[in-house]
């Protein structure tokens, strides 16, 4: 055998062996690894793939769901659904991007009466959104505009119309602030937990019960499926999945007593609540201006939300019973009583001398008017509305015990915090003390420290408190149902479409005051005497009324020229009230002029009375 002489590669070494062991070995595993996910992908997982891939078949275009109705507490409709046409490009027809499409929009503006690049600018971010659904153009057209386009098809490709569910508020303005609105759903908000389940388009409540209740209302959508191909194309339309409305809410309002509330405030500036004492249910509450929420039905201009919010219009969107927060005058003398009352500082029959006025530190606070009572206790103190013997107590107050018997009762009795309504923004107003305005003073953001005089101002509700009338409300109605501080609240159960109840709203706890029933009989005969005895602040404006109320009128001074707010709070029937009734004008002037003639109105809707003194008010006025 032959052997070249010259081929002198050395023999392989154990040590190189390994390593083409080793090397060899993790190839044989690579190998192995691949293989067998190549067989899992297609033995074992293949069906589950499949079924996958015939899924990318499949598209879903959503069905917007109508929203629950919602109802008084008889089982009238106050909010209910309408069917509107809207004018959608759908994707599918629609030309691709240039000449054509834009001559499209030209005419779709013009019809509409909108410009031809928002209408581009929307319907790109609608498709981009969602590829295979119909992006909305217009939400609710008149019908000539429809009738126009379908005529002209061929002058409007791609553009269809469709039947939408929008909500409708037969009554307008009567209710608005509560009823809220709805619109559609931002980005921001599809970033929380509240809108799980919710895409953009929906449209969701944004204000007033709409809001609080929106997860109730809104319903479940449904879809239309189409199929498409690999690259996209629609092949053709697949099974519909019906929508399912939204529950039905009751609510605890009386429309007869909401619609006269709002009737009772004419074009004033002014509010108004009316609840049940015992429980915290709304009857009735109401703010003017209102506004009419079928505006936001549809896609609202920024234009006319910036109307509706403007203060020079009376600010029609500001809910003025949850939001307005406003000096109280004399309506506050209860939370003074109570507190002195309570804090051993009077009592119910200790009579005190109201000479006109009383000086403190130099200044001289007087009585309104002037006025000089003599001698006497609290009930007429009530009776008279005597400044002077408020502004003892608030005095005495100030340099007693810890100095915040006023602002500890106000607190407990619910003022200067929320009330816990359901209903969004409500704002907590402010009973001032020593510490607050002694802060603003450090910061330079007041000319000067806390004083008596601030305590004396706060007796009387003057000064700078500040206070919503939903809150009066709930401190009347403690002391009258004798201690419990109620949560107010609107929603009674969410029905089927039959009205069974599904579920219950319970009330949120409730705090218990230990109030005296001898002071509180004391506070009650004096608001009694206000609005039934010769000389009270309020009797000739209840005289003949053919149900017993006990009421305090209130004047309060808001400087700068600017005219008094008008304020009465009245429980009925007197001596067990069931209803709390209070009112506000913001440019009311006295009390009794105002104030009072308004929730006389609306306790004669309360207790369903024919009440003739009504019948001549509004009579004359009509005239």
């Amino acid at each position: 055998m032959y052997l070249d002489s010259n081929d002198r590669r050395p023999a392989i070494t154990p040590k190189l062996a390994l390593r083409v062991a080793i090397i060899g070995g993790l190839a044989l595993a690579l190998f192995a690894i691949v293989f067998f996910r190549l067989w899992y992908l297609q033995v074992l997982s293949g069906d589950r793939y499949l079924a996958e891939a015939n899924d990318n078949q499949v598209r879903e275009i959503k069905v917007q769901a109508p929203r629950g109705e919602i109802l008084d507490r008889n089982g009238d409709v106050l909010v209910e659904n309408r069917v509107g046409l809207a004018v959608k490009v759908t994707p599918d027809k629609l030309p691709p991007e240039g000449p054509v499409r834009d001559t499209l929009y030209e005419r779709l503006g013009k019809l509409l009466g909108l410009k031809p690049a928002k209408i581009g600018t929307t319907v790109n971010e609608q498709l981009t959104a969602l590829p295979f659904s119909a992006a909305t153009v217009e939400q609710d057209v008149k019908l000539p505009i429809v009738q126009y386009v379908l005529e002209h098809r061929a002058d409007f490709p791609g553009v269809a119309v469709e039947r939408v569910f929008l909500r409708s508020y037969p009554n307008e303005e009567v209710g608005a602030h509560i009823f809220g609105t709805v619109g559609e759903v931002t980005q921001e908000q599809l970033k929380g937990q509240r809108y799980r389940g919710v895409t953009l388009g929906d449209r969701v409540g944004q204000s007033g019960v709409e809001y609080s209740y929106d997860r109730f209302l809104r319903g479940r959508n449904g879809a239309t499926r189409l199929q498409v191909d690999a690259l996209g194309t629609l092949r053709g339309e697949g099974a519909v999945k019906e929508p399912e409305q939204g529950k039905q809410l009751r609510l605890s309002v009386d429309f007869d007593v909401q619609q006269t509330g709002q009737q009772a405030l004419g074009d004033s500036k002014a509010a108004f609540v009316a609840m049940d004492v015992r429980n915290g249910e709304i009857l009735g509450l109401g703010s003017s201006p209102s506004f009419d929420p079928n505006q936001f039905a549809r896609i609202i201009k920024p234009s006319d939300f910036e109307r509706l919010s403007a203060e020079e219009n009376g600010a029609p969107l500001t809910n003025r019973a949850t939001q307005g927060l406003y000096p109280t005058g004399s309506t506050f003398k209860l939370i003074t009583a109570t507190a002195a009352l309570e804090e051993g500082l009077i009592t119910p029959t200790e009579n005190q001398f109201d000479g006109g006025s009383l000086q403190v530190g130099g200044i001289t606070f007087n009585n309104a008017g002037n006025a000089s009572y003599g001698s006497l206790a609290l009930p007429k103190a009530l009776q008279v509305s005597s400044d002077v013997f408020f502004y003892r107590l608030g005095q005495e107050a100030n340099s007693a015990g810890n100095g915040l018997a006023i602002q500890d009762w106000a607190n407990r009795l619910g003022l200067g915090r929320r009330t816990g309504v359901d209903l969004p923004g409500e704002l907590p107003g402010l009973i001032p003390t020593p510490e607050w305005r002694n802060r603003l003073y450090r910061k330079e953001q007041t000319d000067r420290p806390w004083s008596v005089g601030d305590n004396i101002n706060l007796s009387v509700g003057q000064g700078d408190v500040q206070v919503n009338p939903l809150q009066l409300a709930v401190s009347y109605a403690a002391v009258a149902n004798g201690g419990t501080v109620v949560t107010p609240h609107l929603g009674q159960r969410v029905e089927d479409a039959n009205g069974r109840a599904l579920q219950e709203f319970e009330s949120s706890s409730q705090r218990r005051l230990n109030i005296d029933s001898q002071n509180r009989q004391a506070i009650m005969e004096g608001l009694r005497l206000a609005a039934s005895a010769p000389g009270g602040t309020s009797t000739d404006v209840f005289k003949g009324f053919p149900i017993d109320v006990a009421g305090k009128t209130g004047t309060a001074e808001k400087g700068a020229g600017r005219p008094d707010q008008s304020w009465y709070a009245a429980l009925a029937p007197y001596p067990n009230p069931r209803y709390v009734v209070v009112t506000t004008f913001e440019e009311g002037g006295f009390g009794a002029e105002t104030a009072a003639p308004a929730a006389r109105r609306i306790l004669a809707a309360l207790f369903d009375v024919n009440d003739e003194k009504d019948k001549v008010v509004r009579g004359s006025a009509a005239e």
